[in-house]
């Protein structure tokens, strides 16, 4: 993200629940049948108090874009690139890949810029490099676009023409839908929904010209840099707020829960939620679901950095130095650890190859008179006696 130039942001877990609801429509499945409220009790006397008007935030979008209207962030910059990770919360049944507590990667870029396919294509990149970084390769790019808002209408409306002759072919929730939130049908797991949602004859015929051209100019970015996508026009997004471009990145070592993250355009929404007329656009991963991607994909995680020192300690009072060495190690910025319990030299040893530290550091009772430590090399298998100021020296220079 500092690569991108792309600045951190933190919201709250929770929010009104009242702002998801006119961000993400309440006939949205989320809004639907997922929302999390919550509960608080009264210490006084006992008695439950529903915080009817909070939920944890099932997604981070509408919470970055009611920040950004309260702190005026359009009044500081033409443009805002900010990213965020943490937890987001929804009323699921648990499965592999589907949590009822999960984690998100996101960016949102929200402003006014005349270059807006450049930025779709930015932030498509971003999604598909920070993938790439993590060791995945096996991953499919799928874009769409929705149109305006009006073509959204239009769309709709082509849509329950194509449908309502075979209505009742269609999954109960597909029914439900239909007048609900039609575009979800087409986002339809059900196997008899999808073989009749492929055979829909959809074009973009209710597409006005300048959708057409801003999502013509999205591919051609995308294909400047050099980065593989699918045109599908199956593809939607499950929330009211998406206009024009949306994505979607699916990996299909998953199963049926396939997707690792989709994001998209939402002009209208921060206009909607009471903000200036800005543009936006924006996209989120699922740490979960990149997981279990990775094992799939990659044998070779990275995980933290081994330890530089770990200090051995033969009885109380060396324990006592070798404490006080730990902090003057760390405050000097090398990681090190000791162990807090006194046990043999040889138990201690083990423990120190267990944490595959480079050094380690012994202090007993001789080394205690002398004021020295024993540092030895835990790969040369070489070992030195030094003052603990010429041991901090050592690991400065």
């Amino acid at each position: 993200f500092a690569t991108y130039y792309y600045k951190e942001i933190r919201t709250p877990i929770f929010e009104e629940t009242a702002l998801f609801a006119r961000s993400m429509g309440k006939s949205s499945d989320v809004v639907q049948k997922q929302m999390l409220n919550l509960a608080a009790q009264n210490k006084d006397d006992g008695d439950a108090i529903v915080l009817s008007g909070l939920s944890l935030r099932p997604e981070n979008t509408a919470s970055v874009v009611r920040s950004y209207i309260e702190n005026r962030l359009d009044k500081v910059e033409n443009l805002s690139k900010l990213f965020y990770c943490g937890a987001q919360f929804r009323g699921e049944r648990p499965q592999k890949g589907r949590l009822r507590q999960f984690h998100q990667i996101g960016v949102e870029v929200i402003g006014v810029d005349s270059n807006l396919p450049f930025i779709d294509a930015e932030v498509i990149s971003l999604s598909v490099n920070y993938l790439k970084s993590l060791g995945l390769n096996k991953f499919k790019l799928k874009i769409n676009t929705l149109g305006s808002q009006e073509d959204k209408a239009s769309f709709s409306k082509t849509l329950r023409e194509k449908i309502k002759p075979q209505l009742s072919d269609y999954c109960q929730e597909c029914q439900n839908r239909f007048d609900r939130n039609i575009f979800r049908i087409l986002d339809c797991k059900n196997e008899s929904c999808k073989k009749l949602v492929a055979q829909l004859e959809l074009s973009y015929d209710h597409l006005s010209e300048n959708s057409q051209l801003h999502f013509a100019q999205v591919q051609k970015a995308l294909d400047a840099l050099d980065i593989a996508y699918e045109v599908d026009p199956f593809l939607v997004r499950g929330l009211d707020y998406y206009t024009h471009t949306v994505f979607e990145l699916s990996d299909a070592s998953l199963g049926s829960q396939d997707a690792l993250g989709a994001g998209g355009r939402y002009n209208n929404l921060v206009k909607q939620l009471g903000g200036p007329e800005v543009d936006a656009v924006g996209f989120a991963l699922g740490v979960e679901r990149i997981l279990l991607a990775l094992d799939e994909d990659v044998k070779d995680v990275p995980t933290i950095a081994p330890l530089e020192v770990f200090i051995v300690t033969l009885d109380d009072e060396s324990y006592k130095k070798g404490f006080e060495i730990l902090n003057t190690l760390r405050q000097n910025g090398v990681s090190s650890d000791i162990n807090h319990k006194i046990s043999s030299m040889k138990s201690q040893m083990r423990l120190a190859n267990k944490t595959a530290a480079r050094f380690c550091m012994i202090i007993g009772e001789a080394e205690l008179k002398e004021g020295v430590v024993v540092l030895k090399d835990m790969q040369a298998g070489e070992q030195e006696r030094l003052s603990v100021v010429d041991l901090v020296n050592k690991f400065k220079s």
